[in-house]
């Protein structure tokens, strides 16, 4: 039996959580807001100007979701406190299974909340842009990036984000050599962009008939997607930019026309490729938008005044770089080098079950 005494305590300091998460979500200034904005809707003419409209109509809808969130841990704390209280009344076998099972539910929901206070960068609630590449390791290296393709696309759809394949360059036997695909969704961003870095698989590798245990990498790239209004000088003579043939799944127009696109930035050396789109022109569009979301990247992370500063980056896909450790052979372990966190469990993180790895980074930044 349960000792109520113990779950009061326990629920007097989520409840003292609780107000602190109000106050670190700046409830009242988003209720503010919203009232602004909602009022601003009304007036006449504003949906004239579809671009603004649905900007602020997208701003309205995240606010919502924020004083709902809140609102609903306020509705678990409340039963809670009702099912303590049926208890103390003598009623703890009506409603002892209630405390039980509600007190977990509840402090996930609340991990989760205050997981999201962390998430106040400029681009956090944006959706990303996740670009994979094949490092040392030949045909196994082209396997684990399929490999990782798979993690995070199974992670997106567990939390209901949108996948779209960007560009994609197949393996030589196997695999992918390359691929980008944009995740699109509130936050995805800001949960991913711990992800950014080189990713080492330790196993016996299928394509090796003596059975021998092979050390595999891939990189991952995470870019925020901009909007079309974050402003950025791009240079006409300073791209280079190439037409090829699309490669991959896509539908009957692939490998016909040269439709994908190619561009690299001179200055930094940056490279980017779109071949999602029939049209060149979106392709273009779209590769154009990949290259300023990696500009500004780069920009913000190593705190550079002007894009002109940005020299490119050079990682080394292979030893001494890798973020994460994936090893099948001889045990099974996941294990992040920046902050330690481990899973045992190698099957359900390949299976997108890697929220342990990114909140434990989120709460070492």
């Amino acid at each position: 039996m349960i000792i109520i005494e113990e779950y009061k305590m326990r629920l007097g300091k989520l409840n003292e959580n609780l107000k602190n998460l109000y106050n670190a979500l700046k409830l009242d200034d988003i209720k503010d807001k919203l009232a602004k904005e909602e009022k601003l809707t009304e007036s006449e003419g504003f949906w004239n100007d579809m671009e603004q409209s649905q900007k602020i109509s997208q701003s309205i809808k995240i606010a919502k979701d924020v004083i709902a969130d809140y609102n609903e841990l306020e509705r678990r704390s409340d039963d809670l406190a009702t099912f303590i209280e049926l208890a103390d009344d003598g009623m703890l076998e009506d409603v002892e299974q209630d405390i039980i099972a509600g007190f977990p539910a509840f402090e996930a929901e609340m991990e989760r909340a205050n997981l999201k206070t962390l998430l106040s960068g400029e681009y956090d609630k944006n959706s990303a842009i996740l670009t994979f590449h094949a490092g040392a390791g030949g045909t196994e290296a082209q396997d684990w990036v399929e490999m990782l393709y798979r993690m995070y696309t199974r992670f997106a759809q567990r939390h209901d984000y949108k996948v779209t394949v960007l560009d994609y360059l197949g393996g030589d036997e196997a695999g992918i050599k390359s691929v980008s695909i944009l995740v699109e969704g509130l936050y995805a961003y800001g949960y991913l962009k711990g992800e950014n870095g080189v990713h080492r698989l330790v196993r016996v590798s299928p394509f090796d008939s003596s059975g021998r245990r092979h050390t595999s990498f891939a990189s991952l790239e995470v870019m925020p997607e901009l909007d079309d209004d974050v402003k950025i000088e791009i240079r006409d003579e300073d791209l280079k930019v190439d037409t090829y043939r699309a490669s991959g799944a896509g539908g009957q127009h692939i490998n016909k026309t040269e439709s994908a696109i190619r561009i690299t930035h001179i200055p930094t050396g940056v490279v980017v490729a779109c071949q999602n789109e029939r049209s060149q022109f979106k392709n273009r569009d779209m590769a154009m938008k990949m290259l300023k979301s990696k500009l500004v990247e780069i920009k913000e992370r190593e705190h550079l005044e002007k894009i002109d500063d940005i020299k490119g980056e050079h990682m080394q896909i292979g030893w001494g770089s890798q973020i994460r450790s994936y090893v099948f052979m001889p045990y099974t372990l996941a294990k992040d080098h920046r902050t330690n966190f481990e899973v045992g469990n190698i099957n359900a993180v390949m299976d997108g079950e890697i929220d342990g790895f990114i909140n434990a980074y989120l709460l070492s930044i």
